[in-house]
């Protein structure tokens, strides 16, 4: 889109020659008079498509991919993943509402991730059964990019569902500095840089980016802090070896709560009372979420005389996490639940959790173009390797009464009186190996794909001396063709399979095995002559087999259970048009029909999961104004809805309602009123315009209200 209005970047313009001019960077990366290709290729030298693993863009991929770039994220106002992931279709986010921040959960399909996040194409690891994992912020993100359907031939251990993977930002040859600070809602405070460029006239540049933030929770009693720091350094070593370094630290010395609220008073009317958005079952003096991450890094890309390619990502991690926090908990089977429904009395559980982790994980790839007669073979062999190492001490101080959910007092809670009445430790040990090719090949306007992956993973934890241990291994593989039609029009098809090694046992003491899934897909991809307009259409169907879900009547919820067998199938829209030159439109549609088709012990059979909506859609657009008094303005906006889910695994206690939510989003360059404000932006975002109501539920005993209305103004100055 080549907009008339005169933004200083166009983050959605420069991806867009980036993915173009990927294959002649590719072929000629090393041509010194290519420093305008190389200022635009945002990605960076060693971005690998996340369908593919290589340079070759989505539109060649026989299966759905997502892209979110930067200036959607930034013009939406979004201060986590879980936020971006709000307009990308199939996927549902913010699992735990909007006091909940400090996880990035979502399902995509119908699947939950599990804590399966990828930053640069490498897992953010995770304390297995724990709270521990990093959290990339926007700051540090050039875009997301969300993959449909199993990725474990190329990623190993992955849901069916899908993936997101976190693009960082990348250092540039030209300079450039933005610098940026916000207020807003909840005693909003934020500001950040992010400046790269190359040093002086060496081989060298750099990215430094750097943000500070505070803000009140949603609920009372609680605040989110954050400090960001993300320097990278690109080494153009010789013509044709490029080495990166980077580094993430991330420090989070308060990020909400982590609890639940019931759903009568609250979802559901109560004749005793009702609880607002703003209603913390917590206890500002036991009310503590610290996190602390450390992730160093670095690429090598090789390019070598006979055609091939090498690259190796690695990336060591050192990160830690403290919570103090209370929960509830009701068995309706045996009677008892902290909850009295006649009163709105609340027990709570008074407990902490202290984690930390080491790990390292690196990938290497061996890549080439090979072109036989009259067909091209985009050749990939790769393995990688992770191994994660960490401790956790759960203790709990007994429980409090006399908390009433109508009529909350969160100082009740006296640190001198608590006395810890238990204290259990776990010592967690995970490696994972696994060797992985892959054939992408055209021939004229057909595109076939085939690719093979073999993990072997290994996992222990010892619980307060008791050992439980997984020793799985699979063969995950998948095979695609799309065909491009003169028209625009390619249709597609894909069949793939999927492998999640399971550690522990269940309720019962059973050991698990590992979980397993397969889908198959086909749609039409289209792109039209002018590339005004793109969109993909999709109709899937999954099984996953062995599937491990949360045991609701277990305390706490930390026990599991392994059911039979999860169907999920459905259809995906989502188009971007640009019906003007001053106008683009998003919107999407996704239609799920998910459900438990075998469990021959637990009672789930025909049951659907929590978390799954039937119907799901968005729409977001924009207006660039090129002219009259406006001129330098950005109108925009979208809305999204999400339609009512089950309320429980049972499928016993009801639904979540659905609900539909309208954000806004005003943008205008400042240089347009002052040239001396040129390089100036200014944005107003107002996220659930209309103040809706909106829940997410684990069951009847513990809801969350989603995002209530948020108003940010913001400012950055670019130079």
């Amino acid at each position: 889109m080549d907009n008339t209005m005169t933004f200083k970047r166009s983050a959605v313009a420069l991806a867009l020659l980036a993915t173009f001019s990927a294959p002649i960077l590719a072929a000629d990366q090393n041509d010194t008079d290519t420093t305008q290709l190389e200022t635009i290729t945002v990605l960076g030298k060693a971005y690998r498509n996340t369908a593919t693993k290589t340079a070759l863009e989505p539109e060649e991929t026989p299966q759905g991919i997502t892209v979110l770039d930067g200036e959607l994220l930034e013009q939406r106002g979004v201060k986590s993943v879980s936020q971006a992931l709000r307009y990308a279709p199939g996927v549902v986010t913010e699992q735990k509402g909007a006091s909940v921040t400090m996880y990035d959960n979502y399902s995509i399909r119908g699947f939950d991730n599990k804590n399966v996040n990828y930053y640069d194409g490498l897992a953010l690891q995770y304390l297995n059964g724990w709270n521990l994992q990093p959290q990339i912020d926007p700051i540090a993100i050039q875009q997301i990019e969300v993959f449909k359907g199993p990725t474990s031939v190329l990623y190993g251990a992955m849901p069916p569902g899908g993936m997101v993977n976190i693009i960082a930002k990348s250092p540039q040859l030209q300079d450039s500095t933005s610098v940026g600070v916000a207020t807003g809602s909840r005693n909003l405070m934020e500001a950040s840089i992010d400046t790269t460029g190359q040093i002086g006239e060496s081989n060298l540049s750099y990215r430094i980016i750097a943000l500070a933030r505070k803000q009140d929770s949603q609920v009372d009693f609680a605040e989110e802090e954050r400090y960001v720091f993300a320097p990278s350094l690109d080494w153009q070593v010789t013509d044709r070896t490029l080495i990166n370094f980077n580094l993430y630290y991330q420090n989070d010395p308060s990020m909400g709560i982590n609890s639940s609220l019931p759903s009568m008073g609250m979802v559901t009317d109560s004749p005793v009372g009702s609880i607002s958005s703003s209603t913390s079952a917590g206890d500002k003096n036991w009310s503590t979420f610290e996190r602390e991450v450390l992730m160093l890094g670095y690429k090598i890309n090789h390019d070598f005389e006979s055609g091939w390619s090498f690259l190796q990502n690695a990336r060591y991690t050192d990160a830690s996490l403290y919570q103090e926090n209370t929960y509830h908990y009701c068995d309706e089977a045996s009677g008892y639940c902290d909850f009295n429904a006649q009163t709105g009395e609340l027990t709570r559980n008074i407990y902490s959790t202290d984690e930390s982790s080491t790990g390292f994980v690196i990938d290497n790839q061996l890549s080439k173009l090979v072109v036989t007669g009259d067909v091209e073979h985009n050749l990939l062999f790769g393995f990688d390797y992770q191994q994660l190492s960490g401790d956790a001490k759960y203790t709990t101080f007994g429980q409090i009464s006399g908390f009433n959910v109508f009529n909350p007092n969160n100082n009740m809670i006296d640190r001198s009186q608590l006395t810890a009445t238990s204290v259990s430790n776990d010592k967690v040990d995970v490696e994972q190996l696994g060797f992985y090719f892959q054939d992408q090949l055209r021939y004229n306007a057909l595109v076939l794909i085939a690719g093979g992956r073999y993990d072997q993973y290994e996992s222990t934890s010892n619980y307060n001396g008791f050992e439980t241990k997984a020793d799985q291994s699979e063969f995950s593989y998948r095979v695609g063709a799309l065909y491009e039609l003169s028209n625009g029009l390619s249709p597609f098809i894909n069949y793939a399979t999927s492998f999640e090694p399971v550690a522990g046992v269940s309720s019962f003491n059973e050991p698990f095995e590992a979980e397993t899934g397969s889908q198959i897909e086909g749609g039409v991809k289209y792109q039209s002559e002018d590339g005004a307009v793109e969109s993909t259409v999709s109709v899937f169907y999954i099984v996953k087999e062995n599937v491990v879900i949360t045991d609701p009547s277990s305390a706490d919820y930390q026990g599991q259970l392994q059911v039979g067998e999860v169907t999920s199938q459905g259809a995906e829209f989502e188009a971007r048009w640009y019906p003007t030159d001053t106008v683009d439109v998003l919107a999407s549609y996704t239609y799920l029909d998910v459900e438990i088709t075998e469990d021959g012990d637990n009672g789930l059979q025909g049951t659907t999961p929590i978390y799954v909506p039937e119907h799901s859609a968005t729409l977001w657009a924009n207006y660039y104004v090129s002219s009259g008094a406006l001129d330098g303005a950005r109108l925009g906006g979208g809305a999204r809805y999400v339609g009512e889910m089950q309320m429980d695994a049972s499928n016993t206690q009801g639904k979540v309602p659905s609900y539909a939510v309208v954000d806004l989003s005003l943008g205008y360059d400042l240089g347009y009123a002052s040239d001396s404000l040129s390089g100036a932006q200014a944005n107003l975002i107002i996220n659930n315009l209309f103040d809706t109501d909106n829940y997410t539920c684990y069951d009847k005993y513990n809801c969350w209200y989603g995002a209530e209305q948020s108003i940010e103004l913001n400012v950055n100055y670019e130079f």
